[in-house]
């Protein structure tokens, strides 16, 4: 997809981390801003900065887990900007714990934010995108942990394989109607931000991973720099957006395990540190 100034973007999880990096890149790249985050301090402190840059700027706080409140988003998008041609459901947190340790509520939060945040973007914004019948796209968040598992990360890691899952066959299905609009799916390692304080960590275990993963994370990646590969790779129109390219050997040991029938090994993934994303 041409990426042209004045098109509009609406970003999801933008108030922080990648969420960030993509306003600011597309800010750069002289797009309108559609901006949602579920903390509104951040979001409007966000929204001056880019506007005092030039940056025509939308805001909604939401929650994504909420259809209602993305809904309202869309029509946000189209009362403010008459349209949208990217979409980024970007929004996500984290959990860390033994699987059988994490609560329920834990899981719900994490099924609500992490998956349903995406299925309900695609469920509202992509009838618009095909009803305009102009070229758009949208780039759906997952992590290095869509694609490969780690102990102590089991909601983290259901969530971002079923977001994945939804982006191939979400690819499939306008492709199969031959629609202008094309998808993307992110899967990225280590980006600097501060989502583990997202974090409810389930027992000890996970408290004591905890501060390595947020050295990590906090370690990684610049968002600002992540956003140029993403907007990059929209203009190419890459489905698989995989900054990180040093994990590459685990994925092929895990897709061997199961070709080969295998009972699976962990390693840890030499990615700057573990497989965690947005």
């Amino acid at each position: 997809m041409v990426i042209e100034q004045g098109q509009v973007a609406v970003i999801t999880g933008a108030a922080g981390g990648i969420g960030k990096g993509l306003a600011e890149e597309a800010a750069a790249l002289g797009l309108r801003l559609v901006l949602s985050d579920i903390d509104g301090q951040r979001l409007t402190a966000l929204a001056e900065e880019l506007a005092a840059q030039g940056a025509e700027v939308a805001t909604l706080v939401a929650d994504v887990g909420d259809p209602e409140q993305v809904e309202s988003l869309l029509a946000l998008a189209q009362q403010r900007f008459d349209g949208v041609d990217l979409l980024f459901n970007n929004a996500g947190v984290m959990q860390t714990g033994f699987s059988w340790e994490i609560t329920a509520a834990q899981w719900q939060r994490m099924l609500d934010i992490n998956l349903r945040g995406v299925i309900n973007g695609v469920r509202s914004f992509v009838p618009l995108l095909l009803r305009q019948g102009r070229p758009a796209h949208i780039v759906n968040t997952a992590s290095l942990a869509g694609l490969i598992s780690s102990p102590m990360m089991a909601p983290y890691t259901v969530t971002k394989q079923a977001v994945v899952a939804l982006s191939e066959t979400l690819h499939y299905e306008l492709a199969m109607l031959q629609a202008p609009v094309s998808v993307s799916v992110l899967c990225p390692g280590p980006v600097a931000s501060d989502i583990m304080a997202s974090n409810r960590a389930a027992g000890e275990a996970a408290r004591q991973l905890d501060s390595l993963l947020d050295s990590t994370i906090r370690q990684g990646m610049a968002p600002r720099e992540l956003a140029q590969l993403v907007f990059a790779g929209v203009a190419e129109g890459r489905f698989w957006l995989l900054p990180h390219k040093s994990f590459k050997p685990a994925l092929e040991q895990r897709l061997a395990s199961i070709l080969e029938e295998t009972n699976p090994v962990f390693q840890m993934v030499d990615v700057e540190g573990e497989p965690h994303g947005a």
